[in-house]
């Protein structure tokens, strides 16, 4: 073989290569992003009237920026649990109450997000308010983070109680002082919420929805939260006053990944 074949097989190599990763770049760019199944809609669809304050759209949450997937601040459910919701609104509503979400369908890679924040022991800038008493190292074996969520489900929302009319609530700005999930309701981030004892996302035992320390007028809004959720098919758990899970779930063993976003669900399945 001549140096000149051997120069223009080698050139025609490269050239090859070349068209085979921009093919691949190309082809991986031309990938659509996965789709809700039918029975996943909007709660604003079926329920306009309950607060919408999605957390893990902002910064303000554990991890301090906004979450891998939520692309735009809404709720998704199955129909199912939308449906239950609505039900439990109707009732709140004629005792002067709305509920208010702040996370409902999460994402895998929002979750993936999580498992990779945990792991960053660094990583400490909401501390002061979101996990004050609890070592970063033991997140994981507490329980608070894990690798799957029952989120991704779209069954399992976080929600919450606010007295009506319902007062404005002020924005989280970055850097500004965090005072501990557990501090006294006018101390901690101002929320419209009804005072539940703690924070939303408070990695503390006082948010276990029955901790013995919490009584009064805040244990009293829990359990008209827990009761009012119970009686339509909602299962709490007992760790976070917040947390419940619609029965039966449609998806009890799938896990999904289509971003937070109405075009998850109005694309052609």
């Amino acid at each position: 073989m001549t140096r000149l074949s051997r120069a223009a097989r080698g050139l025609i190599t490269a050239i090859a290569a070349l068209l085979t990763v921009t093919a691949a770049s190309a082809t991986a760019r031309a990938t659509p992003e996965p789709k809700a199944p039918k029975d996943f809609v909007a709660l604003s669809t079926v329920d306009p009237t309950i607060i919408q304050e999605m957390r893990y759209f902002t910064p303000h949450n554990f991890v301090g920026e906004r979450i891998d997937g939520y692309e735009q601040p809404i709720c998704i459910l199955t129909r199912p649990a939308a449906e239950a919701l609505h039900q439990a609104q109707r009732k709140l509503l004629s005792q002067g109450y709305t509920l208010k979400v702040y996370d409902c369908y999460r994402p895998q890679r929002a979750v993936d997000h999580f498992v990779r924040w945990a792991e960053d022991l660094d990583d400490e800038a909401m501390k002061a308010e979101f996990y004050p008493n609890v070592d970063k190292t033991r997140l994981f074996a507490d329980g608070y983070i894990a690798e799957k969520s029952g989120h991704s489900r779209g069954s399992t929302m976080d929600l919450t109680i606010v007295k009506l009319p319902a007062r404005q609530t002020h924005p989280y700005v970055p850097g500004q002082p965090l005072v501990p999930c557990y501090a006294p309701k006018d101390q901690r981030f101002p929320d419209n919420s009804v005072d539940m004892g703690t924070g939303f996302d408070c990695f503390d035992t006082l948010a276990h929805t029955l901790d013995p320390r919490i009584q009064g007028r805040q244990r009293a809004n829990r359990l008209l939260l827990k009761s009012t959720l119970e009686n339509l098919g909602f299962v709490n758990l007992a760790e976070e006053w917040w947390h419940y899970t619609y029965q039966p779930e449609p998806y009890p063993n799938t896990y999904f990944n289509f971003p937070v976003s109405r075009k998850s669900l109005t694309a052609t399945h």
